[in-house]
């Protein structure tokens, strides 16, 4: 036992060597990162926060890796004891770097959030942990701080700019959170203002905790979490971007108007005051409204979630296969439900809903191929046969033995999924896949599991009504594709044809 311990503490200690001198290159590219700031103010603000953060991402690093390393030494692997001692770990690892994302905030609140939403790859209890964190206790700026964003983008103290405004936010999320106010003309509208500390320390906190993902992975194959840091890269720069999310907002609009008029009266974005709105603070019109999963106040509106269910759906497929425009961060707090403004009642006597379609910062456009190949995408977008049981378990949460047994109702919800308990066994062949496939494929996949966890609340039990909804829109989409490049009459009768039969 003493020998084991001798062991396992040398390479305790090698792999806490290598942690700091990863942090000691992170450090370095963050140095950089400050040295290119062209406001000396800022750059000596860095200069004292920037290592501070990176200080506690090494500090909470070496923490875990101890705490695994020592409380799991001499245990038999798989034994009660081990699994016992194996959870309690997880979850206090967890608690560990929830405190850390919250501390550090910034770009740590975004990389918190993606790792709540990665069920099958992380242990249930980080996923939980950060998902119930960090989606509703996000971190809030000062009024002060507020003042000061808006005195820099719009030219005036939030007093002079608006006729009323509310210094308490009503929400507040990575990025920014959003105050009440009322224009001077009367209309009541929500302001959205970035957090300077997300503004000041995106770029630095982005190259080190890159730059530690990359050399722990050099030496320690299996944790490969770069695809995340890539997902990251390519995603936060445009939600920094309050005029790319405003724009957003007005082509999703239009897209439904243009080309899905059936649905464009059920679903709506807030209208955007264009001036009072720049790159870091965004002006909307304000709209009252339970949260889609709110099914008492849903109910005390007169509408049935079974409806709102298929809105949401139909909103998304239409998205994803016709306007190849989609919005990618479709969770609960960002869809709100409210009775159609024109008064129209269903069949039932129901009200009938409108979806209000909220933050509109990350959106992936799908382009042809993608968009009239997405139900092929496994075979098509190079994630490799090698691969295809694993891509195919993620989609639909249980094991490839579950996704092929006719026996197994695929359609129950379970507290706990099989990739939940099984996936820690596969670590290297799904990070392995999840670093092949390209990034508009992961987005789809992140979209997909939010509108399963919605309609999961709103229904509250198993329905085949998305699969038909979505399996519709999609057969539509290929159709009218079809058609759009049928040249001779008879490929027109033989488009058709295939449409009467689908």
């Amino acid at each position: 036992m003493l020998v084991s311990r001798s062991i396992l503490g040398s390479k305790l200690k090698l792999k806490l060597k290598l942690a700091f001198a990863a942090t000691a290159l992170g450090c370095g590219v963050g140095v950089a990162k400050i040295a290119n700031s062209d406001d000396p103010a800022t750059a000596l603000k860095l200069c004292t926060t920037v290592p501070l953060r990176l200080f506690r991402l090494s500090a909470t690093a070496a923490a875990i890796a101890f705490d695994y390393e020592y409380s799991l030494m001499g245990l038999p692997e798989d034994s009660d004891e081990w699994k016992k001692v194996k959870h309690e770990v997880h979850t206090r690892s967890a608690h560990r770097l929830e405190d850390l994302c919250f501390k550090n905030g910034g770009i740590y609140i975004k990389l918190g959030q993606h790792v709540g939403q990665l069920d099958y790859l992380v242990p249930i209890e980080y996923a939980k942990t950060m998902r119930d964190s960090m989606l509703n206790r996000c971190p809030t700026s000062t009024y002060d701080q507020v003042c000061q964003v808006v005195k820099k983008e719009l030219g005036g103290a939030p007093e002079e700019i608006f006729d009323e405004f509310d210094a308490v936010p009503i929400a507040s999320a990575s990025l920014a959170q959003v105050h009440v106010a009322r224009t001077h003309e009367g209309q009541k509208v929500a302001v959205k203002v970035q957090h300077t500390h997300m503004t000041n320390t995106a770029a630095a906190d982005f190259a080190t905790v890159e730059m530690i993902v990359n050399t722990v992975h050099r030496f320690f194959p299996t944790f490969d979490y770069r695809w995340l840091v890539d997902e990251v890269r390519e995603t936060s720069p445009k939600e920094l971007d309050f005029l790319i999310e405003a724009n957003n907002n007005v082509k999703c609009m239009d897209n439904f108007r243009r080309l899905s008029p059936h649905i464009a009266d059920y679903v709506y974005a807030p209208k955007i005051y264009w001036s009072l709105s720049t790159s870091k603070l965004l002006t909307m019109e304000f709209i009252e409204g339970p949260q889609v999963n709110d099914l008492q106040s849903i109910k005390k509106l007169g509408i049935r979630p079974y409806d709102i269910s298929k809105l949401v759906s139909q909103t998304f497929a239409e998205m994803m296969f016709k306007h190849g425009f989609v919005h990618c961060d479709p969770h609960a707090a960002n869809l709100i439900v409210r009775v159609l403004p024109s008064g129209r009642s269903s069949i039932f006597g129901k009200c009938k809903p409108q979806l209000v379609l909220l933050d509109h910062g990350l959106y992936k456009e799908l382009d042809t191929y993608t968009r009239i190949n997405y139900a092929a995408l496994w075979k098509k977008f190079g994630a490799g046969e090698d691969l295809y049981t694993f891509f195919t378990s993620i989609r639909t949460m249980k094991s490839w033995e579950s996704v092929i047994d006719p026996a197994v109702d695929h359609l129950a919800i379970n507290d706990q999924s099989d990739l939940q308990i099984y996936g820690p066994e596969y670590f290297s062949q799904v990070t392995e896949l999840l670093h092949r496939l390209p990034r508009v494929i992961l987005l789809m996949m992140k979209t997909n599991d939010c509108l399963r966890s919605v309609n999961n609340a709103l229904l509250q039990r198993p329905s085949l009504e998305s699969f038909l909804i979505i399996g519709r829109v999609s057969s539509e989409a290929v159709i009218e594709e079809k058609l759009l490049h049928a040249k001779t009459l008879s490929r027109l009768i033989s488009v058709w044809f295939e449409h009467s039969l689908s």
